[in-house]
């Protein structure tokens, strides 16, 4: 992996340890040499993770939608930000950047962005590893909803099991660095649909 992206928050959190999970992916991400892209913030765990990594003498590459250049600040240290026109676009443009992808906690931005890309692996669109830093159990609730969406026949079970979960950015990385993705040949029965 020569570069991740990091879906994250534009707000701090209410705890500590979600700034300083970020902080550490950031330090891992430098010393594996792995380039960081995410959504071209300063602010908020956003921030935190891109000012390790430009601290420390690594690559950080911001990707920001025009309408959000003032809303989220957009970071002026990095080693390249790009401006986009919409976020379709900014998507886009993180997938096509990133060889492995990343949800930190946040928000709906967040969410949106990261299942986005999930769908996109379950579609075969890419084959690249998705996974979730569960920081102080952040993502549980939503863990279990996709284990219900599985027992409910919404979600296969495969497609559950590209994401992986760890709760440490050295032990997400090391995971994200063995996937293997699933091949489904069919990903919906005609008989069960």
């Amino acid at each position: 992996m020569k570069s991740v992206c990091v879906f994250t928050g534009s707000s701090r959190g209410s705890r500590d340890e979600y700034a300083n999970a970020a902080r550490e992916l950031g330090r891992v991400l430098v010393e594996r040499d792995v380039t960081l892209v995410f959504g071209g913030g300063n602010v908020g765990l956003m921030g935190f993770l891109s000012d390790e990594v430009m601290a420390r003498g690594g690559r950080a590459i911001g990707v920001i939608p025009e309408s959000l250049v003032a809303k989220e600040v957009a970071h002026a240290g990095l080693t390249e930000l790009r401006v986009v026109r919409s976020m379709h676009e900014r998507k886009a443009m993180m997938a096509e950047l990133s060889d492995a992808f990343v949800a930190m906690p946040g928000g709906m931005g967040t969410l949106d962005e990261f299942f986005e890309i999930l769908t996109w692996a379950q579609l075969g669109l890419h084959r690249k590893p998705c996974g979730m830093l569960n920081v102080g159990g952040y993502f549980d609730g939503l863990l279990a909803f996709l284990d219900h969406s599985v027992d409910e026949r919404f979600v296969r079970k495969e497609h559950r099991d590209m994401i992986a979960v760890e709760t440490s950015p050295a032990a997400l990385l090391d995971e994200l660095a063995r996937h293997k993705p699933p091949v489904v040949e069919k990903w919906i029965e005609r008989a069960t649909s």
